[in-house]
């Protein structure tokens, strides 16, 4: 059996806690510490899981010593990459974009025991994470009861971030004012936690699901899945937060941003991607919008890009681009669905998020 499936075997059981035993409450305390960090800590739970399912397949792994350098050690990253990660994303738990290693405080070459040197930012985590080795380690037979015991933490966050999204009553007052008004609240709250800084990608992959429909320009086009907007430009892969293929080749990319102006800097690295990727459109859009001081540099820029490579980089601001779509489209209700069912499945969105959708609905939508 491989990890994705004594992964999933695991979970089935976590549903149900009957039975446990062989857990202390000492290292209870300590999986609870990590449930109520889990969301911010997404690094240390993807990592312990992939160690403690390694456990229960393979008793003899010390599996504190998580790389192939360290003696006697193995590849626990490699493990995570394949089986782990990808599992957690299907089962709409928490994780990272790709790997828990990627994660600096975790990738130290040094193996977990209780004087791991890695500064995991969060104490109180940090001694729950070495201690839940520590406890797997010395009583491998109770690695798969920590493991359920972990799971479950998971699976009650999951569960506590449902919140369906009210549908509209009468979707045919809808106007583009009104929207963007809905919009502009949902964007700019200043919520206690992360993740707000995707509403404006969701809305954006909303309005092109529309474009690509309904506007020549994209014949033939798809939208990529959107990845994780957490993922840095170091582990990305992708050329923006949205991407637009035609035939397969990459037509548009869209790089976002809630509270950042355009900058040169950004306008750089936009170059690099653009050369690395090909795309026939560049743009970068922003709530802020663009950095006064550097506006000449930036044209200057855009417009060598444009003899030379031929592609197009387009800045504006946020909330105008989404107004001109808008008005674009067809149907502002088939938007609202979009967005609204995005915003009910991301994983990323947390439940103020969609609370506060609800509200702005009520508010601005009825």
């Amino acid at each position: 059996m491989n990890h994705k499936d004594k992964l999933l075997e695991i979970y089935k059981l976590s549903y149900s806690l009957k039975k446990i035993k062989d857990v202390n409450k000492e290292t209870i305390g300590f999986i609870k510490s990590i449930g109520e960090k889990i969301n911010t800590q997404k690094g240390v739970f993807t990592v312990l899981v992939t160690l403690i399912t390694h456990k229960i397949i393979d008793t003899k792994q010390d599996v504190r010593k998580h790389q192939t350098s360290m003696k006697g050690g193995f590849s626990g990253r490699s493990i995570d990459f394949v089986h782990i990660t990808p599992t957690l994303k299907e089962l709409g738990l928490p994780s990272m974009a790709e790997s828990g290693w990627l994660t600096r405080s975790l990738e130290q070459p040094y193996p977990y025991n209780l004087d791991y040197n890695g500064k995991i930012s969060n104490k109180v985590v940090k001694e729950a994470f070495l201690n839940i080795l520590d406890f797997v380690e010395k009583n491998p037979t109770s690695a798969t009861n920590v493991l359920r015991l972990l799971l479950a933490e998971a699976i009650a966050s999951k569960n506590d971030a449902i919140v369906a999204i009210v549908p509209l009553e009468n979707p045919e007052i809808l106007t583009i004012e009104n929207i963007i008004k809905a919009l502009d609240e949902h964007f700019r709250t200043k919520y206690a936690t992360h993740g707000g800084s995707k509403l404006p990608v969701l809305a954006f992959f909303a309005i092109y699901k529309s474009l690509i429909k309904e506007i020549g320009r994209y014949k033939e086009c798809s939208l990529a899945e959107m990845g994780s907007h957490t993922a840095s430009d170091r582990t990305s892969k992708s050329a923006g937060d949205i991407e637009i293929f035609k035939k397969k080749n990459l037509f548009e990319a869209i790089e976002i941003k809630l509270d950042k102006a355009i900058d040169v800097t950004m306008v750089r690295i936009a170059i690099e991607k653009i050369a690395r990727y090909n795309p026939d459109r560049y743009y970068i859009l922003s709530y802020i919008g663009i950095k006064e001081s550097d506006n000449l540099e930036i044209a200057d820029l855009i417009n060598e890009l444009k003899l030379e490579h031929g592609c197009q980089i387009i800045i504006n601001g946020l909330l105008p681009t989404i107004k001109y779509y808008l008005r674009l489209i067809t149907s502002l209700d088939e938007f609202i669905k979009n967005y609204s069912n995005l915003i009910e499945n991301d994983t990323e969105i947390k439940k103020i998020h969609k609370e506060k959708w609800n509200e702005l609905i009520d508010k601005h939508l009825k």
